[in-house]
């Protein structure tokens, strides 16, 4: 039984898209151990994962931070690795191989980098859809795979049902109006009016509400839905994954709750303007869509809800 090492650090998007990944170097690996690097925000997150062994945190210090980089790579090298898939692929983690495993090729360090297509470089490379590229990195070093391209987040779902009594939750419609600050291309700002339209349409068959982030609990207020917390404090992942699972419909701006609602089966609808594309990070699904223009500013709350009245019911 041998030490297997999977790398990946977030961000929450990037995190529920390599569950298939993970799952497949598992099934690849059924007599080894498999553990994971990742960051703190996901640390405890990822101990849920069925198919990890355990999890190591990497706080990600500056990497002129000698002491810190000297303690990780022993805390690292004491597991004697056989084999690491680098699904970061960064900068950081090229930096990492370089001190662990300078000379190796992708039957030992599997990344973007050591399975690049013939005749391509990283750039041609960074073009492909987020899921293509796991899986040529995952079968180029010699793995079969079955999920790759359709992950599964369901995993990091927890039982809610004492916020859902709370809040009296049955069938409600759950917006996810917000975006990164320094990502405000991403964000549509009509959701105020998109929510009078669907009251208008549906009165009170759905409930309206928001499930803001740690950031944006202040904002929320401008948002007229109801605000989910628990204990006034922000869902964690694990809870805010099962209340897009349970959810009716979703409405989100291109961001991590939107992932996550692909990639447990629910029905919603995303909205892309020019800052990539769906087709580039593999959102849509069966019951998961997305439109997708040039400007969000111009995309208009009536046009939103005739989308959604084509899915909801």
């Amino acid at each position: 039984m041998s030490n297997i090492l999977i790398i990946k650090h977030g961000s929450l998007g990037d995190i529920t898209q390599a569950s298939g990944a993970i799952q497949d170097i598992s099934e690849n690996h059924l007599n080894d151990n498999i553990f994971l690097l990742t960051t703190k925000p996901y640390f405890e997150l990822f101990k849920k994962n069925p198919y990890i062994k355990d999890v190591i945190l990497d706080k990600r210090l500056p990497r002129y931070n000698l002491i810190y980089l000297y303690f990780l790579m022993k805390e690292l090298k004491k597991y004697k690795f056989v084999k690491i898939f680098d699904l970061q692929n960064s900068s950081r983690t090229q930096f990492y191989k370089k001190i662990l495993f300078p000379k190796a090729g992708c039957e030992v360090w599997s990344s973007s980098y050591t399975t690049l297509p013939v005749g391509k470089d990283k750039n041609e490379f960074d073009k492909y859809s987020v899921l293509e590229r796991f899986s040529h990195q995952l079968k180029t070093s010699g793995l079969n795979i079955s999920n790759t391209l359709l992950p599964n987040f369901e995993w990091a779902s927890t039982d809610i049902n004492d916020i859902k009594t709370q809040f009296d939750l049955r069938k409600y419609i759950l917006l996810f109006p917000f975006c990164s600050p320094h990502l405000s291309i991403k964000r549509w700002p009509y959701f105020n009016e998109l929510i009078r339209l669907i009251l208008d349409k549906f009165g009170n068959e759905y409930k309206i509400i928001i499930a803001p982030g740690p950031t944006e609990i202040k904002e929320a207020k401008s948002i007229n839905a109801i605000n989910i917390l628990n204990n006034e404090k922000a869902l964690d992942i694990s809870q805010l994954t099962s209340l897009i699972k349970d959810s009716s419909y979703i409405i989100a701006n291109d961001t991590g709750p939107a992932h996550i609602a692909a990639h447990v089966g629910a029905k919603g609808l995303t909205l892309f303007g020019e800052h990539t594309t769906a087709a580039k990070v593999n959102i849509e699904r069966e019951r998961f869509k997305a439109i997708q223009v040039n400007d969000l500013s111009k995309l208009s709350a009536k046009k939103v809800l005739e989308k959604i009245e084509e899915n909801l019911r």
